[in-house]
């Protein structure tokens, strides 16, 4: 029962959170919406920042099977990275309750450093997945231009995530896809 319990609770924190948009949720609303005691919430994860950094993990499980899953259909550098780049801004990031959960990510990895590591393991894997498009493509330009498009992936999500209206998933690949294309120009080896 301790696997099922806790991916409820799992579930219950990234609902909780999504619905109230930020980390001033209890044990018990996360414990009563996954239908169990805050009692046997504290007992799988001892307290409420616990819940968030596993719900955490699972958000950033879920974007990298995503991504993976892109990836296992690309061929070619340039391929790769539109892959990255669509799982970057996929229907699913966009759900209340990831954007809930990614924007508190963000405040809790400045003083939490579970939450900062999380987030250099994120960071790493992108900037990974991204050199791996851009080595063939740039040549030793592929390191400035991967950190230029991963602060322009988180960049683009958090203006469209808090801006009033639907996100447009399209106008921020194309954004970024325009950022790579003016990098690459006189870049390839």
């Amino acid at each position: 029962m301790e696997p099922i319990r806790k991916a409820a609770l799992v579930k219950a924190t990234i609902v909780e959170i999504g619905r109230v948009g930020s980390l001033d949720v209890t044990v018990s609303q996360i414990a009563k919406r996954a239908g169990m005691s805050s009692a046997l919430a504290h007992h799988y994860f001892g307290s409420k920042e616990e819940m968030f950094l596993a719900a955490m993990r699972h958000i950033l499980t879920l974007y990298g099977a995503e991504v993976r899953g892109a990836l296992a259909l690309a061929e070619g550098p340039e391929s790769r990275l539109r892959a990255v780049l669509a799982a970057s801004f996929s229907a699913a990031n966009f759900r209340r309750e990831a954007v809930g959960a990614w924007l508190n990510f963000w405040v809790l990895a400045q003083t939490v450093p579970e939450a900062k590591r999380l987030l250099k393991v994120y960071q790493g894997r992108l900037r990974s997945n991204l050199l791996a498009g851009l080595r063939p493509l740039a040549g030793d330009r592929a390191e400035p231009i991967a950190a230029g498009l991963g602060a322009l992936i988180d960049g683009l999500y958090l203006r469209e995530v808090l801006k009033s209206g639907p996100p447009d998933r399209e106008m921020a690949v194309a954004t970024a896809l325009n950022y790579l294309n003016s990098k690459l120009e006189g870049a390839r080896p």
